[in-house]
């Protein structure tokens, strides 16, 4: 049986980009299960009455999903039982460099300059002869040192795209390495990351495809070789096209002109809604 999930963070209004993504998801699990997962591991910009408003403009979409709701906010700990288990393996180290620290070394000649990948830019591995030793730390952020990483792995890493060109995928733990860096799995003032938060819970509500736009096509090697890290179940990932613009730009919660309240507000229909997003 298939289960798909739609995961928004309550930061902002839902656009019509967000409603495509619900739509799309919610059709993919056709007779299994669709889930709504709210990722609010952001604690300063998620807002309740953001997350209200969600349930809210989902529903009148014609969404239902089983309750209660996964909430990101309620599961540090179990992040936090993750990244003992890869401190405990030797996989982590402290990080103290800042945005300003990273592109200074990023820019060095012997760099080549800034590199991005999907957890922004590439990190030069400034921290990473860090101690390792002693307990997990707590409230410092914590990066995966990717090369050790992949030296647990045998093998390419393997998944199945059913959205964007689909079809079997692989990639080089080697080829990673070179695009990704040494991404964070905690944040300071998070307790864990999107990419690690993202692929316990869909291993914790058996999530069997990921439904997720294109921009996000990228970080998929990254999610694969976490799961086979933590020896979690690797889903099927549907990327699907994002809704943009008349100038072609993907829309953003800034765009609050697209906002599916607002259209409510001004009198459309969830069929209108359907219409506008081509789906």
């Amino acid at each position: 049986m298939r289960v798909t999930r739609f995961a928004p963070s309550p930061t902002g209004p839902l656009h019509l980009g967000h409603a495509f993504s619900a739509l799309t998801a919610h059709a993919r699990a056709e007779g299994g299960t669709f889930l709504l997962r709210i990722e609010d591991i952001d604690r300063q910009r998620s807002k309740p009455e953001w997350e209200r408003r969600i349930h809210d403009d989902l529903h009148w979409l014609g969404l239902e999903w089983p309750e209660p709701v996964m909430r990101q906010s309620e599961r540090i700990s179990v992040y936090r039982e993750s990244l003992q288990y890869l401190w405990a393996e030797g996989l982590l180290y402290p990080c103290s460099c800042n945005r300003r620290d990273i592109l200074e070394a990023a820019s060095a000649p012997q760099e080549g300059g800034p590199r991005f990948g999907p957890d922004g830019m590439i990190y030069p591995g400034t921290c990473r002869s860090h101690d390792r030793s002693g307990p997990l730390p707590e409230n410092m952020p914590l990066r995966l040192d990717l090369r050790h990483a992949m030296s647990r792995i045998d093998g390419p890493l393997r998944w199945t795209e059913t959205g964007t060109d689909p079809g079997p995928r692989e990639i080089d733990p080697a080829a990673l390495i070179e695009s990704v860096g040494d991404p964070v799995l905690a944040r300071r003032d998070m307790g864990t990351s999107y990419h690690l938060a993202v692929v316990i819970d869909d291993a914790d509500q058996g999530v069997t495809e990921v439904v997720r736009g294109r921009d996000l096509l990228e970080a998929t090697p990254l999610h694969v070789a976490l799961q086979r890290l933590m020896d979690l179940p690797v889903p099927d990932y549907h990327h699907h096209r994002l809704i943009r613009d008349e100038t072609g730009r993907r829309l953003a919660k800034r765009d609050d002109a697209r906002a599916i309240g607002l259209y409510r507000a001004e009198g459309a229909s969830p069929a209108d809604i359907r219409k506008m997003i081509g789906f």
